[in-house]
């Protein structure tokens, strides 16, 4: 019998009370991203599998969000093809009668898997809220080494229309309308008037602004209940029609969305190219300052 996820966010208390059963698959989805530290530098990229192999949540598996979960194409982390991603899933153990949660020291690497999932037509997924971190300061047990589930034979029609490409977002800011564009940075970034972390500083024209971090609560991680979360969106959400999120590289924004799906927003996508790919371009325009 399928385990069903009651909402994109399951509590500590949910996952211990499971942590048993058989159809559940649980993941630790850690990466850290350094930015560079001066002009002309790449980000840095850093696996979690040393830390998970310290201490993950009994039964957790790791899950390679830079190798297995990312198209290789340089090393950035660009949505992998529908292929790549079935083929990946399926080695992870992800199949149509499980049930996935994920985590991350940071919270929006888990975030990401869970929209890349989505957006592969898996549905029965959710984000541990308060991570790892919650889990471990209520005293609860972790394990140390390597753990897997049986390989599974992933299903999922692909959801194209989750991820936005950098011709709809062009659109967008050609018309002034279609969409309502979502910067998940930081107030620095979003206001900056200098950047070593991308090619131009600035943010794509008309853009929103919903910093990412506004959505937890500082004391334990966890995201903050949804009149808050409705109260932080209200512009947003003022705007009718589609949300596109955006960030550095289509991280933090699935953190965004995850938001706006507490908050019943059913046409969302992340921009995957982000500022990244938007500011490699001198010929696509910026706000700044």
């Amino acid at each position: 019998m399928t385990l069903d996820l009651p909402t994109p966010l399951v509590a500590t208390d949910w996952l211990a009370r499971h942590l048993d059963d058989p159809a559940l698959r649980i993941f630790d989805a850690t990466v850290h991203l350094a930015a560079p530290a001066q002009a002309g530098e790449e980000w840095t990229q850093t696996s979690g599998r040393p830390e998970y192999r310290a201490a993950h949540i009994p039964g957790a598996a790791f899950a390679d969000i830079i190798d297995e979960l990312s198209e290789p194409d340089g090393g950035w982390f660009t949505k992998p093809s529908p292929e790549r991603f079935a083929a990946a899933a399926g080695r992870l153990g992800i199949g149509p009668e499980t049930a996935v949660v994920v985590y991350a020291a940071d919270v929006f690497w888990a975030t990401r898997l869970w929209w890349l999932l989505l957006a592969n037509g898996f549905d029965n997924v959710a984000v541990l809220d308060g991570g790892i971190g919650k889990w471990t300061a209520e005293g609860r047990p972790t394990r140390s080494g390597d753990e897997s589930y049986p390989p599974a034979n992933f299903v999922g029609t692909p959801r194209p229309e989750l991820f936005a490409e950098l011709d709809e977002v062009k659109q967008v800011v050609e018309q002034g309308s279609g969409a309502c564009l979502i910067n998940s940075l930081s107030p620095q970034d979003f206001h900056a008037t200098e950047s070593i972390s991308y090619a131009r500083p600035g943010r794509i024209p008309g853009s929103r602004h919903v910093f990412v971090a506004s959505l937890l609560n500082p004391a334990d991680g966890t995201f903050r209940p949804v009149p808050e979360l409705r109260e932080i969106f209200a512009q947003v959400q003022a705007e009718p029609g589609r949300k596109v999120t955006y960030c550095g590289g289509g991280i933090a924004a699935t953190g965004d969305a995850l938001a706006l799906r507490l908050l019943g927003e059913t046409d969302v996508a992340i921009y995957d190219g982000s500022l990244r790919e938007w500011t490699s371009d001198p010929s696509l325009p910026l706000e700044v300052g």
